[in-house]
């Protein structure tokens, strides 16, 4: 009976010793420190981006690699991460999801979730399940900056939220023959380039009765005592203008050759589609690489999950593509609180030679752009009425509600109190309103949120590119070395294997289905429409190697026979160039 006692209560400890230990397991996802400690209430700029890049790729070698995809105007790396396991098989056998940021100067945020989201795979692989079969089995390409130039001006010089959204090739935007010449000035030295604005007898506009920060203008009949002047600067070219041609200004999201339109219909498209060199490298680089099966592109600003087409005149997308992109939405907007998904030219605007346009028009692959950040976020508070026009027509009380966000939360450092300045062409002025670092970008104590909740919603896309799967083969024996061999080949996931778009305008190749022995002699084989009929649609040539011209749509399985001579080893092999290459081995005897 001592015995027995003694060996319960040595289980009793055993027990609560491993309650102890899962315990302590658990607590430690959170409690333990990271191998690599970013932090992510912070920007970086595009050299601490690089260094973040490579201090990654150093603590996880085998996982990540980080090289170049071409050169920038000025020169600089476009970088590019690339994060799988080696070990579960090559790259170039399994689906690929691209993610890229700040191909706009000023949008900086997306890179921040770029560096957050391979932070996050490689830190969590091997404790989280979910993201250790996503490395396992998908491929990461993330090239965190399109536009490194841009970003470099946008951190290392006086800017308002919203310049420059170009990089630094040199364009004459007066046509006057000079290049770059008349840009913003800091007039006040301060380091932020503000508003300008006068007082006058005869203005459109007053200060506001509710701030005297802010500006609104007067209704019909009424008479105010400012005019808005722009932002600071002078007449550096001596032409009556100011700040006409300031670095760039053209726009590298209208350099694509999706509906590519010249400069007179779509401003800032460039001389001719791909012309820029960082498109002609994004673009290189996805053609060299097939198995690219989903595309995520961030911007700012506007809480916006947005799909094409980019403009009406663009034909709408086959219903069975579009049924996808609206449940791969859907989950978006649960996963980013404030945002909405919406169609580009019928939510927001016009967009001709778009990027995502291209690669979902022009390379069949489900491709989205998210507008990160959101104003509803600054106080977490959804309008009582919102559709498309509510981001235009509720600028005013928008602005009231960021500066009280700016006064509550932020300690008033984000606006710049009005004050007087001797203009050389205007006289007395005053300069004051936004820094740079106002509306399009989250405040930093935000920012880390909002990285995680975006590369939740790229990782549930990457989850659900096609998943190719072989469920099931059987060989029936009918004769002295005479088989039927069945397989019943599918795609696991919600993605498509091809695209109706990329079927529709034969946009990448088929799928294959084969079967291969050292002993076998395919004499036929085919698709089985009605696996319970068991018809086979016999090949006209090479039976050994189906085809499914139609690829095999999410969650949806295909039948493929042969009838084969021979016996030993045979190998069933689905090839899906946006999924990967699966195989199964039978025997036959």
């Amino acid at each position: 009976m001592r015995q027995e006692m003694s060996g319960r209560k040595l289980l009793s400890v055993a027990l609560l010793l491993a309650c102890v230990s899962v315990s302590k397991a658990e607590a430690g996802d959170f409690d333990q420190p990271h191998r690599v400690q970013l932090s992510f209430d912070r920007f970086y700029n595009y050299p601490e981006l690089v260094q973040a890049f490579r201090t990654l790729e150093r603590s996880y070698p085998k996982l990540m690699r980080v090289t170049s995809i071409g050169k920038s105007v000025q020169g600089r790396d476009i970088i590019l991460a690339t994060i799988f396991n080696p070990e579960t098989g090559p790259e170039t056998r399994k689906a690929a999801m691209y993610i890229e940021a700040n191909v706009h100067g000023n949008e900086v945020q997306g890179a921040e979730v770029c560096l957050y989201t391979a932070w996050y795979l490689l830190e969590n692989y091997g404790k989280i399940p979910r993201v250790t079969d996503l490395v396992d089995t998908r491929v990461f390409y993330i090239v965190p900056t399109v536009n490194p130039d841009g970003r470099a001006w946008w951190f290392d010089q006086p800017n308002t939220s919203s310049s420059s959204r170009s990089g630094l090739l040199p364009v004459d935007d007066d046509n006057d023959g000079l290049l770059d010449e008349d840009d913003f000035d800091d007039l006040d030295g301060d380091g932020h380039i503000c508003q300008m604005r006068k007082r006058v007898p005869f203005g459109e506009f007053r200060v506001s009765s509710s701030d005297p920060r802010l500006m609104e203008r007067v209704e019909a009949g009424e008479v105010g005592d400012y005019i808005l002047l722009g932002y600071e600067g002078i007449d550096n070219d001596g032409d009556g203008l100011l700040n006409e041609d300031g670095p760039g200004r053209y726009d590298p999201n209208r350099n694509w050759p999706a509906d590519w339109q010249p400069n007179y219909i779509q401003p800032g498209a460039g001389d001719y589609p791909l012309s820029l060199p960082e498109a002609r490298a994004v673009a290189q680089f996805l053609l060299e690489h097939p198995n690219i099966a989903g595309v995520q592109s961030f911007h700012n600003s506007g809480g916006l999950i947005l799909r094409g087409p980019g403009a009406e005149s663009v034909p709408e997308y086959p219903l069975e593509d579009v049924r996808v992109y609206d449940r791969l939405g859907e989950i978006g907007e649960t996963i980013l609180p404030f945002y909405r998904y919406a169609v580009i030219y019928r939510d927001l605007y016009t967009v001709h030679g778009g990027f995502i346009n291209w690669t979902y028009e022009g390379l069949g692959i489900f491709s989205f752009t998210n507008e990160l950040w959101s104003s509803y976020e600054y106080f977490k508070v959804r309008p009582a009425r919102e559709d498309s026009r509510d981001w235009r027509s509720s600028f005013f009380a928008r602005d009231s509600e960021r500066l009280k966000f700016n006064d509550l939360v932020e300690m008033g450092f984000m606006f710049v109190d009005w004050h007087p300045f001797k203009h050389p062409a205007y006289g007395d002025i005053e300069i004051g309103g936004w820094k740079k670092w106002a509306w399009r970008v989250p405040p930093a104590f935000a920012l880390e949120e909002l990285c995680h909740r975006n590369c939740a919603f790229t990782l549930y896309h990457a989850d659900q590119l096609p998943k190719p799967a072989i469920h099931e083969v059987t060989a029936e024996k009918l004769g002295p070395r005479l088989f039927r061999v069945r397989a019943v080949v599918a795609n696991e996931r919600i993605i498509p294997t091809m695209s109706q778009q990329a079927v529709r305008y034969k946009l990448q190749r088929p799928d294959w289905v084969s079967i291969s022995g050292p002993s076998l002699r395919v004499l036929a084989g085919g698709l089985v429409p009605d696996r319970w009929l068991g018809k086979m649609e016999p090949a006209k040539r090479h039976p050994e190697r189906i085809r499914l011209t139609e690829g095999i749509p999410g969650m949806e399985e295909r039948v493929i026979e042969w009838l084969v001579e021979g016996t030993g080893p045979a190998e069933i092999t689905l090839d899906c160039v946006k999924g990967g290459v699966v195989t199964r081995a039978v025997e036959l005897k």
